[in-house]
C-alpha cells in the first residue's frame, strides 16, 4: 500500500503581533474599575454600552480612519470653480467621519451643555467627557483640538455673553445633529505676542451700531474655517497692555449667508495632528461681538484656555494609555529566545517605567474632573483645587507623553517606526500638548500663581492629606507620602516668593507626582487594585525621592507592611 502522506503542520503563529481590532474599553479593566469609583453607579450602567461601542471603534474602524485622514492632510481651496471667491478647507472624508462620530454620535463637545445626551436624561458630570474623550483619542488626536475648542468657547459664551448672543448661537453649538451644529475655535497667537497677551496687536473698531469690525493677523489658528471662534483684539481707543484687550465672538458666515471679512492665509505644515487645519487669519474689518467685559478679555479667555488646558491633558493621557497598552501587548505576544517579552526582568522594568507616568495622568484626570464638577457647583475651595490641578496635569501630562510614546515605540522594534503603525503618529502628535495652549514654562508658571493668587497650595494639600488617610496604606509609606508632600508646598512656597520663578517647573513637578501619588494609593484602597498601589510607590520611589544611580533599587520594605 502506498504511503498516507503526513497532514500538513498547523501553521506558525504569526510572529509580528498586531493589537488591530480589540475594543479598547472592554480590555482596560483598571479603566472600568475607575469609573465605577468616580461615577455614579446608575449613570455608569447607562454608560456601559457606549463606552463599548467607542471602544470597539477607536481600536478598529475609527484607528484606520484616523491613519488615512493623517495621511491625506487637509488643503486650502481659494475659489469655486466658477470664480466666486469662497475659501474652503477641503478635509478627507475620513476626517468628515471621525467628525461625525465625536460631534453627532457621541456629542464630545456638547455633552456638557445639554441636559440630554446618549439618552441620559440630566447633565452629566465633566469626567463622562472625558472618559470618552480618552477613549477617542486613543484612535484620533487631531479632531479632539477642535472638540475641546467647540467645548470651551460655548462654556465661555455662556458664562460671559450677553443673553442675546448666547440665545442666537447656543442652540448650533450644542446640537447634535451634523448638518447643524457648529464648530469653535480660538484666536489668540500672534507673530509677536505669543504667550505675552499684552502685546496684542489686532484691532477693534467699534461701530455707530454698536457692532465691532476686527483688523490684523493671527499667526496660528487651529480649525481655520470652524463656524465660530474667540478672538482676543484690542479696542482702538483702549488702554495700553494687558488692560486693552477685549474677547470677541467671530462667525464665521454673517446672518446673509455670505463669508465673514477674514481670510485664511494659508495652512500649516505641522509635525503632528496633520488630520486637522491650522492656518493663518487675516481679518479685514471682521464683523464680531463683544463677549463680557471690555478690557478683560484676557480673564475671560482665560476660563477657556483653562478648559483646554485640562482637555490637553486628558488627551496626554490617553495617548500615553494607548502606547503603553500596545507595548504591552506586544510583550506578551511576542517570542524571543524561547519566551515571551514579558517573562524577561528588563523588559518587565521597561513596562513598569511606561505604566507609571501613563496612571499618574489618568488618575489626574479623574480628580481634575471631579474638581471641575465641585468647582462649578459652588463648592468651598473647589475653584481654588481646581486652578492648581489644571496647569499640573496640562503642565507634566504633556511632557511625559513626548517620553512614554517614544520609548513604547521601541517595544515594537523596527515595525515601531514604520508609518503603517500607530507609534509614529503617536510620537508626533504627543509632542503638541506641551506647547499648545502655554508651553511648559508659561503653564509652570501658571501653577505658581494658583499658589501665589488663589490660595491653592494649602487647599491642594489639605485635599493630599484626605486622600493619604482614606487610603490607609501602610503607615511607612503613608509617611512618606506625607513627607514628600510637604517638601514639595515648601518647594512651592519658595517658587512663589520674589526671584524663585526658576523654580516653577521643579515645583510643579514635585506637586503633581506627590498628588497623583496620594491619589493612586485612594484609588487602591477603594477599588482594591493591588497594580495600583504598586504604582502609586513606583511614581514616588522613582519620580520624587532622592536615589543613588550606583546601586540596586526596591520598594522599601517598610511600605509594604501592614
Amino acid at each position: 500500500m502506498p504511503e498516507t502522506p503526513a497532514a500538513p503542520a498547523a501553521p506558525a503563529v504569526h510572529p509580528i503581533p498586531d493589537r488591530h481590532g480589540q475594543n479598547l474599553y472592554s480590555v482596560d479593566t483598571e479603566l472600568q474599575s475607575l469609573l465605577a469609583l468616580y461615577l455614579p453607579e446608575d449613570l455608569l450602567r447607562h454608560l456601559r454600552p457606549h463606552l463599548e461601542r467607542l471602544g470597539g471603534l477607536a481600536g478598529g474602524r475609527l484607528d484606520e480612519l484616523a491613519s488615512t485622514a493623517d495621511r491625506n492632510p487637509p488643503t486650502l481651496k481659494q475659489r469655486t470653480r466658477t470664480g466666486l471667491d469662497e475659501q474652503q478647507v477641503i478635509k478627507h472624508p475620513a476626517y468628515v467621519e471621525m467628525e461625525r462620530l465625536a460631534l453627532s454620535e457621541f456629542g464630545l463637545a456638547a455633552i456638557s451643555h445639554r441636559d440630554e445626551t446618549l439618552g441620559w436624561k440630566g447633565r452629566m458630570p465633566p469626567l463622562v467627557k472625558y472618559a470618552l474623550t480618552y477613549l477617542f483619542v486613543q484612535a484620533e488626536f487631531g479632531l479632539c483640538c477642535p472638540v475641546s475648542m467647540t467645548d470651551s468657547l460655548t462654556r465661555t459664551l455662556k458664562k460671559f455673553g450677553a443673553p442675546a448672543l448666547v440665545q442666537k448661537y447656543l442652540p448650533r453649538l450644542t446640537s447634535l445633529d451634523f448638518d447643524e451644529l457648529a464648530q469653535g475655535a480660538m484666536f489668540m497667537t500672534e507673530q509677536a505676542a505669543g504667550s505675552d497677551i499684552a502685546a496684542t496687536a489686532t484691532l477693534a473698531r467699534r461701530e455707530a451700531d454698536g457692532s465691532w469690525r476686527l483688523t490684523g493677523d493671527k499667526w496660528f489658528c487651529s480649525n481655520p474655517d470652524a463656524d465660530f471662534a474667540m478672538v482676543l483684539a484690542r479696542a482702538e481707543d483702549g488702554m495700553a497692555g494687558m488692560k486693552g484687550v477685549s474677547l470677541f465672538l467671530l462667525p464665521r458666515r454673517l446672518d446673509d449667508g455670505r463669508l465673514n471679512h477674514y481670510r485664511i492665509i494659508r495652512l500649516k505644515d505641522k509635525l503632528g495632528t496633520r488630520s486637522m487645519a491650522s492656518g493663518e487669519i487675516r481679518l479685514e474689518g471682521a464683523l464680531a461681538f463683544l463677549v463680557g467685559e471690555e478690557g478683560r478679555g484676557f480673564v475671560q479667555m482665560a476660563d477657556m484656555v483653562n478648559n483646554s488646558r485640562l482637555s490637553n491633558g486628558v488627551r496626554a493621557a490617553g495617548l500615553m494609555r494607548r502606547a503603553v497598552a500596545e507595548a504591552e501587548y506586544i510583550a506578551a505576544e511576542r517570542q524571543a529566545f524561547g519566551r515571551t517579552l514579558d517573562r524577561m526582568p528588563l523588559m518587565q522594568r521597561q513596562l513598569d517605567k511606561l505604566r507609571v507616568p501613563a496612571e499618574q495622568a489618568r488618575t489626574m484626570v479623574c480628580q481634575t474632573a471631579l474638581a471641575l464638577a465641585r468647582s462649578d457647583a459652588g463648592e468651598a475651595d473647589a475653584y481654588a483645587l481646581l486652578r492648581i490641578l489644571t496647569p499640573l496635569i496640562k503642565f507634566r501630562a504633556c511632557r511625559d507623553a513626548r517620553k512614554v510614546t517614544g520609548d513604547a515605540m521601541e517595544v515594537r522594534g523596527g515595525c515601531g517606526y514604520i508609518e503603517e503603525w500607530s507609534d509614529p503618529r503617536l510620537v508626533r502628535d504627543a509632542h503638541l500638548g506641551s506647547i499648545w495652549e502655554g508651553t511648559s514654562n508659561i503653564v509652570a508658571l501658571d501653577v505658581i500663581r494658583a499658589v501665589k493668587r488663589e490660595g491653592s497650595l494649602p487647599v491642594l494639600r489639605a485635599h493630599c492629606e484626605k486622600l493619604i488617610a482614606e487610603a490607609e496604606p501602610a503607615p511607612a509609606f503613608a509617611q512618606a507620602l506625607r513627607d514628600a508632600l510637604a517638601r514639595a508646598a515648601a518647594l512651592a512656597e519658595t517658587a512663589a516668593r520674589e526671584g524663585g520663578d526658576v523654580l516653577a517647573r521643579q515645583a510643579a513637578s514635585a506637586l503633581y507626582h506627590c498628588t497623583s501619588a496620594s491619589a493612586m494609593a485612594w484609588e487602591a484602597a477603594h477599588t482594591g487594585s493591588a497594580a495600583r498601589l504598586r504604582w502609586s510607590q513606583l511614581a514616588l520611589l522613582h519620580r520624587v525621592l532622592p536615589r543613588d544611580p550606583l546601586a540596586p533599587d526596591a520598594l522599601p520594605a517598610g511600605w509594604t507592611a501592614a
